[in-house]
């Protein structure tokens, strides 16, 4: 099963979102896996990061904007080329390993929705794989499985 979570989010910022996809996995009834998290927006990502320090957040800002300043040279009509391209660098998703029906983060981790062309209404998805198809996945099995895999719909 899938798990559709929305946030609405400020101008630009980074967003914590464990507690929803701890929620999604424990919903699941998953305990030995994977969980993936995705991003389905072009103007923003997703990250895992100290989630301890609130002034992390603000640093992963500020070298992003200076990673990727805007640009007059930027040929993108709607001018939020800096934004795609800090999405880009993030990433769409991310993938925590199950255990227990628990994250397995460190102990300072937390997963980010991460916001570059806001204020927006954003959605991010979660799909909790049990271990048995991981373990194929991880044996390069993946030939042998992938009819009854996506017949049985892995929920």
């Amino acid at each position: 099963m899938v798990f559709k979570y929305s946030i609405r989010t400020g101008a630009e910022g980074f967003y914590n979102i464990t507690s929803q996809v701890s929620e999604a996995v424990a919903k699941s009834g998953i305990n030995n896996g994977v969980c993936v998290v995705f991003c389905p927006h072009t103007t923003a990502g997703l990250t895992i990061n100290e989630n301890a320090d609130p002034d992390v957040k603000s640093d992963m800002l500020l070298a992003l904007n200076r990673l990727v300043p805007h640009l007059a040279d930027f040929r993108h009509f709607e001018g939020n080329s800096p934004a795609h391209v800090k999405a880009s660098l993030m990433g769409s998703s991310v993938t925590v390993i199950v255990e227990n029906r628990r994250l397995l983060l460190g102990t300072w981790q937390g997963i980010y929705f991460c916001e570059f062309d806001g204020p927006r209404n954003r959605n991010f998805y979660v799909k909790s794989l049990k271990g048995k198809f991981i373990n194929i996945l991880m044996k390069g099995q993946w030939q042998n499985c992938s009819t009854q895999i996506f017949a049985r719909g892995n929920s």
